[in-house]
C-alpha cells in the first residue's frame, strides 16, 4: 500500500509552504505528494494568501524535491486547452526526471470560474475525452512525426507534438463516481482510477465498474492501479485527535466515519480494509499544512506498519 501526501492549496497556502510539505512528504518516506487545482478555497475561511496554480507549483518542486512523485488530483479540464497542458506537463516532467503523474478531470466548481473570468461548458465529460484523446495522442506520436485531431472542440493540425516528456508514458489519473461513463473512460485512458472520499462500500461498487469496463476494453483490469483519497487526522491519544480535527473544522466521529481518523491502530485498521476490496495507494488529504508533525506521526505510526 502506497501512501501519498495530498494537499488542497486552495485553502490558503503560500508556494514555501507548500514547498516544506513535498520536502517532508520525500524525507518521511513517503510515496508522492499531490495537490489540488483549484482557484478558490471552498467552505469558510479566507483563503489567504490566495490561489496557487497547480503546474506552476510542481515545476518548482520538481527542482527542489529528487525521489517523490508530483501530480495533481485533479487537474480541471476546465483550466487549459489540452495541446497547452501535454506541452506544460511535459515540460515538468523533464524537471523532475519523470516523476510526473497527471490526474485530469472534467472541472466542476463552477464558482471558481466565475471569479476568474474562465468559461463553465456544459458538456464537460465529452470535452474530457477529446482532451485525454489528445494529450496522451501527442506524447504517443514518434518523434519527427506530426499529430492531427479533428473532433467536436478542439482541432490539431500538424501538430510537431513536442516536447515528449522523460517518461515514455506519463501515468494519467482518472476519477469520480460516475456510474457509466466515468468507468468507461477510465478503462480507456487511465493508468489510475481513484475514488475520492468514499466509503469501501462505494469504492468497491465502483472499483468493480472500472473492472468489468476495462475488461469490455480488451484490457486486463489489474492494468489499472485503484486508489482512495481520504482525508486523515491521527493522534497519540483522544486528545491530539480531538485538537487535530478541531484545527481543520471537522467532528472526529464524522472524520472516523468518512475519512481515517483515530489511532494509528485505528487508521492501520481502515487502511487494510481498502486494501482488501482491491485498492493499492491511499491519497492522504492534509488539511492543516503547518502541522508537521501530523505527517511524522503518520510516517512512523502507520505508514511503517503497512504491508
Amino acid at each position: 500500500m502506497d501512501l501519498r501526501i495530498f494537499t488542497e492549496p486552495q485553502q490558503g497556502a503560500t508556494y514555501d509552504t507548500l514547498l516544506t510539505v513535498a520536502k517532508a512528504t520525500e524525507d518521511l518516506g513517503f510515496d508522492a505528494f499531490f495537490r489540488s487545482d483549484h482557484y478558490l478555497r471552498m467552505g469558510s475561511g479566507d483563503g489567504l494568501p490566495g490561489p496557487t496554480d497547480a503546474w506552476i507549483t510542481l515545476a518548482g518542486l520538481a527542482r527542489e524535491t529528487r525521489r517523490i512523485r508530483l501530480g495533481t488530483l485533479m487537474t480541471a479540464g476546465t483550466f487549459r486547452l489540452p495541446g497547452v497542458l501535454a506541452i506544460q506537463v511535459a515540460q515538468v516532467d523533464q524537471m523532475s526526471g519523470g516523476r510526473i503523474e497527471l490526474g485530469l478531470g472534467a472541472g466542476w466548481f463552477e464558482e471558481e470560474h466565475t471569479a476568474y473570468g474562465i468559461p463553465f461548458p456544459k458538456e464537460k465529460l465529452a470535452r474530457l475525452e477529446e482532451q485525454l484523446e489528445i494529450v496522451t495522442g501527442l506524447w504517443a506520436t514518434e518523434p519527427g512525426r506530426t499529430y492531427d485531431f479533428h473532433g467536436t472542440y478542439y482541432d490539431l493540425t500538424n501538430s510537431p507534438a513536442l516536447p515528449k516528456p522523460a517518461q515514455s508514458k506519463v501515468p494519467v489519473l482518472i476519477g469520480g463516481h460516475g456510474a457509466v461513463r466515468t468507468p468507461r473512460i477510465a478503462a480507456r485512458y487511465a493508468d489510475e482510477f481513484n475514488m475520492p472520499f468514499s466509503s469501501l462500500e462505494d469504492s468497491g461498487r465502483q472499483f468493480g465498474r472500472v473492472r468489468a469496463a476495462a475488461q469490455e476494453a480488451g484490457r486486463a483490469p489489474d492494468d489499472l492501479v485503484y486508489s482512495n483519497a481520504l482525508v486523515v487526522c491521527v493522534g497519540k491519544d483522544d486528545r491530539e485527535i480531538a485538537r487535530r480535527a478541531a484545527a481543520i473544522g471537522r467532528e472526529v466521529d464524522e472524520l472516523r466515519t468518512n475519512g481515517l481518523a483515530g489511532s494509528p491502530a485505528e487508521v492501520v485498521d481502515k487502511i487494510g480494509r481498502y486494501a482488501e476490496i482491491g485498492s493499492r495507494r491511499i491519497y492522504l488529504q492534509i488539511l492543516d499544512l503547518s502541522d508537521l508533525d501530523h505527517l511524522e506521526l503518520i510516517s512512523s505510526q502507520v505508514q511503517s506498519q503497512l504491508p
